[in-house]
C-alpha cells in the first residue's frame, strides 16, 4: 500500500487509472495552502474507501484552481469488521465541533448527533438547523482529510432519545458511557465485528429516563476511567480504548 503520508485530498469521482483534474476548493488548498508543486505526490480519496496515488504534473494557482494528475496506484480499502457509531450530544459554542473532530480522528465510522434533554444548544428544525448540520458535516470531512482516512464518517440527521433506543436495538453492542457508573469498559465483552454505538451525554449528563430508556433497549452503561470527561473529548477517548481492546487497531 502506498505511503499514507502524503497530503490527502477529497473528489466525488475517483478515476482507475490514467490522468485526471483536481480543481474547485480542492484545488485551491492544495496550490495555494500546500503549495503543491510538478513531480510532487498527493492521494486522491473519494470518502469511501478508494484511493489512488497521484504525481502533480501541471498547476494553474488562483481563483480557478486546478491540478493535473496522473495517477500511479489505485488501491481500495475496506471499513473496520467491527464499525464504531458515535451519538454525540448536542454540546454549545464550537464543543459540538470539536467532538466530531477529535472523534473522527480517533476513528469514527459514523456520527448522530443526538438531542438530548440536557443539551445546552438546540438544533431548531429549518434554517438554523440545517447550518449547524452542516458545520460538523464539514468538520468530519476535514478531519478525515487531516488524518489520511480513507473513509469519511457519514455524519446522519439528529436523533431523539427514542430513535437512539431504536438504534440501540438493532447493532452488536451498545455502550452508554456515564461518569457515576461502576461498570468499566475494561470489564465488558466487546464483539469482533458488526457496530457499536457509543453514546456520549451532554455538559450537564445523561438523565436518568434518557439512561433508563437506553439501558431498556439493551444499552450498557459504562465508565472509561476515574476521571470525568468533557463531552467533546469522551468519544475520542473511548474509541482510542476500543481501538486497543478490539482489533480495530491491529
Amino acid at each position: 500500500m502506498p505511503e499514507t503520508t502524503l497530503p490527502v485530498f477529497l473528489t466525488d469521482a475517483l478515476p482507475g487509472s490514467g490522468r485526471t483534474t483536481l480543481d474547485g476548493e480542492e484545488a485551491r488548498h492544495a496550490a495555494t495552502v500546500r503549495r503543491l508543486r510538478v513531480g510532487e505526490r498527493l492521494v486522491l480519496s473519494d470518502g469511501e474507501g478508494g484511493m489512488a496515488r497521484c504525481v502533480v504534473e501541471a498547476v494553474q494557482a488562483g481563483r480557478d484552481a486546478a491540478l493535473t494528475l496522473a495517477i500511479e496506484e489505485h488501491w481500495t480499502e475496506e471499513p473496520p469488521a467491527l464499525r464504531v457509531i458515535v451519538a454525540q450530544a448536542l454540546a454549545k459554542g464550537d464543543r459540538g465541533e470539536l467532538a466530531v473532530e477529535l472523534a473522527t480522528e480517533a476513528g469514527a465510522d459514523a456520527i448522530v448527533p443526538w438531542r438530548a434533554a440536557r443539551s445546552v444548544a438546540r438544533w431548531e428544525e429549518g434554517t438554523r438547523g440545517e447550518k449547524a448540520l452542516t458545520r460538523w458535516r464539514t468538520t468530519a470531512r476535514a478531519a478525515a482529510k487531516q488524518a489520511r482516512r480513507a473513509h469519511v464518517p457519514e455524519v446522519a440527521e439528529p436523533a431523539t432519545t427514542r430513535e437512539l433506543a431504536e438504534l440501540a436495538q438493532t447493532v452488536s453492542r451498545a455502550l452508554v458511557l456515564e461518569s457515576g457508573i461502576s461498570t468499566r469498559l475494561t470489564e465488558i465483552e466487546l464483539p469482533a465485528q458488526g457496530d457499536i454505538l457509543l453514546v456520549v451525554g451532554p455538559e450537564g449528563g445523561i438523565t436518568d429516563e434518557e439512561l433508563t430508556t437506553l439501558t431498556d433497549a439493551g444499552a450498557t452503561a459504562i465508565r472509561l476511567g476515574p476521571t470525568v470527561l468533557r463531552t467533546s473529548t469522551a468519544a475520542a477517548v473511548a474509541l482510542g480504548a476500543l481501538g486497543v481492546l478490539t482489533e480495530r487497531w491491529k
